[in-house]
């Protein structure tokens, strides 16, 4: 909370002018732009505490929300799971900021080309929350929903051709080029679905993991690593290991600390790097660094603490924890595919040394 508050006083300090200056020049009204202006920060105030600070803030608060519902087509309850917020909560957020909107007939129209610079982090966000909704969809008899995967990976494509000289824009295409290689294998032919550890790599993608690796390589020559860079980096780690068994998690664990920095406070990444470190270190390790997650608040309704929860229980031999513990990742579940997965683990079922 401390870091949180630090960098809202920072962005308040140095972005304020900034954001009001541009939604004035939106709005055309000052009282109405204060207004917004003092809601963004209100609303970064929550949101940062789960996704970590942004990188740049001031281009943060330019209402990411709101553009992913518009342009995107994301329902509200797809949305409130990737801010880990109620969906009642999102709601009202979207129906206030469409109501000022719709109050001061602000218009819709293409930004300047002296413009863009100051817009790429939030159409960034928007692309990359459109992908990790598809890439695992939050509800639904499909675990992957190819139309969001295709749309977002087009959405990238375009807007690196747009601006190629701009490296985040091509780090987060890396990033969604290198994930979305294992699409095929993810899901066996009965429907079942299949772990990391379990899929057919010579069925993943390599002209997309080359094509991601180049474009990652080119993005850190020309730019510091940002989030997205780093996320492709620990993608394509996993992308090059040529069994399970070869991947480097000491490499990974490393990456998942270079996250934290940039995105200081976000729990999923701090439970991601816990899955790193129970690989490296062993289970018991993993679980130890799930502990502090457990308070947070944000994923008291997120499957993935509680099924990480369990895999760590069951590699230790805790196995009525573990069935615990994926029942409780099942009640939280609302895809389909992973649903049948979980309910295998919850009567004990488990390839061996898996």
């Amino acid at each position: 909370m401390t870091d949180i508050g630090a960098a809202l006083a920072e962005a308040h300090r140095r972005d304020w002018a900034q954001v009001l200056a541009t939604t004035v020049r939106v709005t055309r009204d000052l009282d109405l732009a204060e207004e917004c202006t003092q809601e963004a920060y209100a609303q970064a105030l929550i949101t940062w505490r789960s996704t970590g600070i942004p990188e740049k803030t001031g281009a943060w608060l330019t209402r990411v929300a709101l553009t992913a519902r518009l342009v995107c087509g994301l329902s509200t309850a797809e949305i409130a799971r990737a801010f880990l917020v109620p969906e009642a909560t999102m709601a009202a957020r979207l129906t206030r900021a469409k109501k000022k909107i719709a109050t001061a007939r602000i218009p819709y129209r293409v930004p300047a080309d002296d413009q863009l610079a100051e817009r790429l982090g939030p159409v960034l966000d928007v692309i990359h929350l459109l992908f990790t909704t598809g890439h695992t969809a939050p509800a639904g008899p499909a675990l992957i929903r190819h139309d969001l995967v295709t749309g977002a990976i087009d959405l990238a494509r375009t807007l690196h051709l747009l601006m190629p000289r701009t490296a985040p824009a091509g780090a987060l295409l890396a990033l969604l080029l290198i994930t979305d290689a294992r699409r095929a294998a993810r899901v066996a032919a009965d429907g079942r679905l299949l772990l990391l550890a379990e899929q057919d790599r010579t069925l993943w993608n390599h002209r997309q993991i080359a094509e991601g690796t180049a474009l990652l390589t080119d993005a850190l020559r020309r730019h510091p690593p940002t989030r997205y860079a780093v996320e492709a980096a620990i993608a394509a780690v996993h992308a090059e290991a040529p069994a399970w068994e070869a991947t480097d998690w000491t490499e990974i664990a490393g990456l998942y600390d270079v996250l934290l920095r940039l995105c200081p406070g976000s729990p999923v990444i701090a439970l991601n790097r816990a899955v790193a470190v129970g690989f490296r270190d062993g289970p018991a390790a993993g679980l130890a660094a799930t502990e502090p997650l457990l308070s947070e608040p944000s994923l008291a309704t997120y499957p993935y603490l509680s099924a990480t929860r369990a895999d760590f229980l069951r590699r230790l031999g805790r196995e009525a924890e573990a069935a615990a513990a994926y029942q409780e990742a099942l009640a939280l579940t609302g895809n389909e595919i992973e649903r049948a997965f979980l309910e295998v683990r919850v009567s004990g079922g488990w390839p061996e040394g898996r």
